[in-house]
């Protein structure tokens, strides 16, 4: 794989082309339409496919994962609400893009990924082009207790059911975002904890992720 990390007029263009394109399919969160803009997407992709990058679709990054189309990416970001300084728990890293998005947005993140290969290019990759999360090697379905609670928690996969384990882990007043159903597709779900046993969820739009792999999940 041919990586390099260029971002020149073509790119930038491109991008804002993106962040237009995102807010007429509905995505008005400034913050998170500036973070579009910032972060190069085409850092995550083979040189050979950069002509890729900037179109609002998936596309394979290896290891049977993608990166996530950018209408999702944006979608998920805006459900979340990022305050600058949120403790956010992250399942599923992948290539790292969706992480790039939510630490433009201020977020403190906490990163996990099951997947050896892309957590070995991700920890390497992210911290090169400016962006350090906390990142974990393991199994993402049972959240990290260890650093709970956080704020939010957002599942770049998807689940068939809601692992009880992640409500646990949020804060009173916190929030999951969480795409459930099938293999082949899913609703996105938002759950905010609104009391020690209480939460209020929301059905979404559906979407299409990489299933959720785990002892908490398939």
């Amino acid at each position: 794989m041919a990586y390099k990390f260029v971002d020149n007029y073509r790119e930038k263009g491109a991008r804002k082309q993106l962040v237009k394109h995102l807010e007429k399919r509905g995505i008005e969160d400034k913050n998170v339409l500036r973070a579009i803009g910032k972060v190069p997407r085409h850092f995550f992709f083979d040189e050979t496919f950069w002509n890729q990058a900037y179109r609002d679709i998936a596309f394979p990054i290896g290891d049977g994962q993608t990166i996530s189309q950018p209408y999702t990416v944006a979608y998920q970001s805006e459900l979340l609400h990022v305050k600058r300084g949120d403790k956010i728990l992250e399942i599923g890293t992948g290539c790292g893009y969706q992480s790039c998005i939510l630490l433009e947005l201020g977020a403190d993140l906490y990163t996990i990924e099951r997947q050896e290969n892309l957590y070995n290019r991700t920890i390497q990759v992210l911290p090169y082009i400016g962006y350090k999360p906390h990142f974990f090697l393991g199994d993402g379905s049972k959240g990290i207790s260890e650093h709970a609670p956080y704020d939010k928690i957002i599942v770049t996969a998807g689940a068939p059911f809601v692992p009880d384990v992640m409500l646990k882990q949020l804060k009173l007043g916190g929030l999951l975002v969480i795409p459930v159903g099938d293999e082949n597709s899913q609703k996105m779900v938002t759950i905010l904890r609104v009391g020690e046993n209480n939460f209020e969820r929301i059905e979404l739009d559906t979407f299409r992720f990489v299933p959720l792999v785990g002892d908490k999940a398939w």
